[in-house]
């Protein structure tokens, strides 16, 4: 997948009404958006930074920019709005994580909220299965161990895994919300997969361990 999505016809109409000073046709431009930047945020707060920051916060603070900068966004188009949301977000959440999290809390075990099935999944595909009492207790386990892996990941491969993995973004829409070439972030997530491949083997192997 290496298209970019284009904004509804819909979402087209509310950016020209906007565009004519129309502030109740960019609220409801926004909530269109909500839902999807509401995730966006609340997958990357580990558990850390959710004793800190509150997911709601960060998504009011995200229209509050966007607003902001609408006029700038109108008149470039670097990317389609819903993508650019994205971005926003993004900016966003690295100001409150330098704010946020100082060098003893990167110590402390972080676990983000990932879904279950696709955590599995993505599991399944890097780390073979082996025999367990209980096939449901482990996956959860698995799970678990997918979330505090993909934390302790580097912040950029962290990043194109969540929207590659997780949100199916394809690499073009990838590259534009992080501001580097396709290239890069095709090479960032098979260095992503490697890593998080090696962090859960050796999580795995210190389970058995421990078994």
């Amino acid at each position: 997948m290496t298209r970019v999505r284009s904004d509804s016809d819909e979402t087209r109409v509310l950016l020209e009404q906007v565009g004519t000073g129309d502030r109740q046709a960019f609220e409801r431009l926004f909530v269109r958006h909500r839902p999807v930047i509401r995730q966006f945020v609340s997958l990357r707060l580990d558990n850390v930074l959710r004793a800190r920051i509150d997911p709601s916060d960060v998504v009011q603070e995200t229209q509050l920019e966007a607003f902001r900068r609408l006029p700038e966004y109108q008149e470039r188009r670097p990317m389609p709005f819903g993508l650019w949301l994205r971005k926003t977000a993004y900016e966003r959440l690295l100001m409150l994580r330098r704010q946020h999290v100082d060098a003893a809390c990167r110590t402390l075990v972080r676990e983000l909220p990932l879904p279950d099935r696709s955590s599995v999944v993505l599991a399944q595909q890097l780390v073979a299965p082996g025999p367990t009492p209980s096939q449901e207790a482990s996956q959860r386990e698995r799970a678990r161990l997918v979330r505090v892996a993909v934390a302790q990941l580097p912040d950029l491969d962290r990043e194109i895994l969540l929207m590659r993995n997780f949100e199916e973004l394809s690499y073009d829409e990838v590259a534009q919300v992080l501001n580097i070439d396709q290239a890069a972030a095709r090479k960032r997530h098979g260095r992503a997969l490697l890593r998080l491949h090696d962090l859960l083997s050796a999580s795995e192997l210190g389970e058995a361990a421990r078994e």
